[in-house]
């Protein structure tokens, strides 16, 4: 390889993650690292602030000079440089490394758990028919909240943090009072058969938060309204049971089907649901569906410092705000990721991904099609960031993925049985996994590499969450038992 000495210089062109330029290529200095490249991506971009950035060569994280890089690598100085420049959190979380408190109370195997926008409560649904609600500054039971005659397989908050809503397998929804512990009516019915589950309206469209959407086994999805406790819309179109729901930022329903197909719904200012298009792609059943702004969504005006205080109008902009913030540039779609039984991950982006049929009848054709799993693919996850994408498998396995191009980064093997769900961190630099071997697991996702191995529960472990403020996690499975994990 040619060199001109560590005074040399070398042709780059920095990128975003989408790989629009940040202007042309330009000759950096053979020892300029991520510290100076940072600099540099703040000036060009006219930064108020010295926002920190992370730099990739390659899908591959630059953590040496230019010219050490390129030395490593055998790459000529003839060559220009792609670098893409990726921003980090400001803030850090710490790794999850020990059991604060193992909690009893629940009689049956525990099906989910949620941590609330705001981080200040925990819930827990369980076969037991009850959801409870722990106190996290104690971390010791609060309410049990008792309506459900049959298991409780998903529960939600509404992104104001005001409002718990419930789903169980006769169908039935609960709504719930968080303060009290109190059922607000008697449960409400509508599915025929059990829900599979629920997401809430934005906060920056609707705020105070009012209505949600549910999915189920009879191949329905239906909105709520939880002020008036009935029913506003129900989505019919699927031919087979419905087993994930997302209400995307721009107003968009997304259900995931038992038939293979995603579609999107349209909910009318006249209040009808409108079927916009229909995603084929994949050749099975549709386990899991996540959208590259789920963490705004789910936390609307809530930061992870929980210091937001305001009026409705004024949490309404801040959720709005944090929303534009997390898309990136304002024209950049929200992508949807599907995972299914296929052993495959599609990357779409609905917004421009938009193609003519014969008849005029438009369809949604795949991005990208992500492969190497090799048996069905349970659960994916954007990170908040929406850097990347993590998908879970019954091969033993979670992959990590370019959450713009779909690319493949890394395999995290580590686990000797089914890996059931995921959860991040809210500064993305650590992913959290739960299994049928009774662990959790702490990936690194700079390292590529297994942080911590929590083992403590004594059977499969089938639900996991981290709080969005970042301070705790929680887990939950067969064993009956509510484990907490800190830092």
């Amino acid at each position: 390889m040619e060199t001109e000495g560590s005074s040399g210089m070398a042709m780059c062109l920095l990128t975003d993650a989408e790989g629009t330029p940040l202007g042309s290529p330009m000759y950096i200095p053979h020892n300029a690292g991520p510290l100076q490249l940072t600099s540099l991506v703040n000036t060009f971009l006219n930064n108020e602030e010295n926002l920190p950035y992370s730099f990739y060569v390659s899908d591959e994280e630059l953590l040496v000079s230019v010219g050490t890089y390129m030395e490593r690598n055998s790459v000529s100085v003839e060559n220009v440089l792609k670098i893409v420049y990726r921003q980090q959190a400001v803030f850090r979380i710490r790794p999850v490394n020990r059991c604060s408190q193992t909690i009893a109370g629940h009689a049956g195997e525990i099906l989910c758990v949620s941590f609330s926008p705001d981080g200040k409560q925990l819930a827990s649904g369980s076969g037991d028919t009850t959801v409870r609600l722990w106190d996290l500054n104690t971390e010791t039971p609060m309410f049990t909240c008792i309506g459900h005659e049959n298991h409780v397989l998903a529960v939600a908050w509404s992104p104001d943090a005001k409002c718990l809503v419930s789903g169980d397998r006769d169908g039935k929804v609960c709504c719930w009072d968080p303060s009290k512990g109190e059922l607000q009516s008697k449960p409400l019915a509508g599915h025929r058969r059990w829900i599979c589950g629920i997401a809430w309206e934005p906060a920056h469209l609707s705020y105070p938060s009012r209505r949600f959407v549910t999915c189920g086994k009879d191949g329905d999805a239906r909105i709520w309204d939880f002020t008036l406790k009935r029913t506003l819309v129900v989505l019919s179109g699927h031919t087979q049971a419905v087993t994930c729901v997302k209400w995307g930022g721009d107003g968009t329903i997304y259900t995931g089907s038992q038939d293979s197909t995603i579609k999107m719904w349209e909910i009318t200012q006249q209040g009808q649901g409108i079927l916009k298009h229909t995603l084929t792609g994949h050749a099975r059943w549709v386990n899991s569906l996540a959208l590259s702004t789920e963490y705004v969504l789910r936390t609307g005006a809530f930061d992870h410092t929980r210091q937001i205080r305001g009026s409705d109008e004024e949490m309404k902009q801040v959720a709005l705000e944090r929303y534009i913030k997390a898309k990136g540039r304002a024209d950049s779609p929200e992508r949807l990721v599907s995972g299914s039984d296929d052993f495959t991950i599609i990357l779409w982006e609905p917004s421009i991904s938009l193609q003519p049929k014969k008849k005029q009848v438009h369809q949604l054709v795949a991005t990208t099609t992500l492969t190497g799993h090799q048996q069905l693919v349970n659960h994916v996850c954007f990170s908040p960031n929406g850097q990347w994408i993590a998908s879970a498998s019954f091969d033993r396995s979670v992959k990590l993925w370019d959450g713009v191009t779909g690319e493949f980064i890394t395999a995290f093997r580590g686990h000797v049985k089914s890996v059931y769900q995921m959860s991040w961190s809210a500064d993305s630099r650590m992913l959290l996994s739960c299994s049928a071997d009774s662990t959790l697991k702490v990936w690194d996702i700079r390292t590529k590499r297994l942080k911590h191995d929590l083992p403590g529960h004594a059977a499969e472990v089938w639900a996991v969450d981290w709080s969005p403020d970042g301070e705790k996690v929680a887990s939950g499975g067969v064993d009956k038992v509510l484990k907490l994990w800190k830092g």
